[in-house]
């Protein structure tokens, strides 16, 4: 994931949860992800990404948008409990169930209440986790945001290569 900030690199879950990693590499493969901003930025929390009205960095619609293929089903396999733990990719949703499809966050802190299997109402499974640009992952948690969470100083998605292997 070539960002404005550096480069990080993750690895998908494709085996353990493979509709919702399988939904991110079709994205990333058509080059959907390519250009989009950061639109929600949370110290302490996540970094989160992937709406398609965010290639306007400033759009007031940033964070409402699905991909272009719409939702996907929640993804709750028995053998995939994965936590939001640092540096993990998730799901991102509107808190309804199947509503998941082209954004999703990075954890820069343990959010063990976004997890599947725990009680509460967030369901956010994990599809992936970063290998390296930790410390890009802190740059853009960093960056001073206004009063929506928006950075002030656009970050952007350059772009996004899957490596298969």
């Amino acid at each position: 994931m070539e960002t404005s900030l550096g480069t990080m690199r993750a690895e998908l879950f494709t085996d353990k949860m493979p509709i919702t990693a399988g939904n991110f590499v079709k994205l990333a493969e058509s080059g959907f992800y390519d250009g989009l901003h950061f639109h929600r930025v949370i110290r302490k929390f996540m970094v989160q990404f992937g709406c398609p009205h965010s290639r306007d960095a400033m759009s007031p619609r940033a964070g409402t948008g699905d991909g272009p293929d719409g939702t996907i089903a929640d993804e709750h396999p028995a053998n995939a409990k994965l936590s939001n733990e640092p540096g993990t990719l998730a799901m991102a949703n509107t808190g309804r169930a199947n509503s998941g499809s082209c954004q999703f966050f990075i954890n820069t802190v343990h959010n063990d209440y976004l997890d599947w299997f725990t009680p509460g109402p967030s369901k956010h499974p994990v599809f992936g986790k970063l290998i390296d640009g930790h410390d890009v992952l802190k740059a853009i948690e960093s960056t001073k945001t206004d009063a929506s969470d928006r950075p002030t100083r656009p970050v952007q998605m350059v772009k996004i290569t899957i490596e298969q292997g």
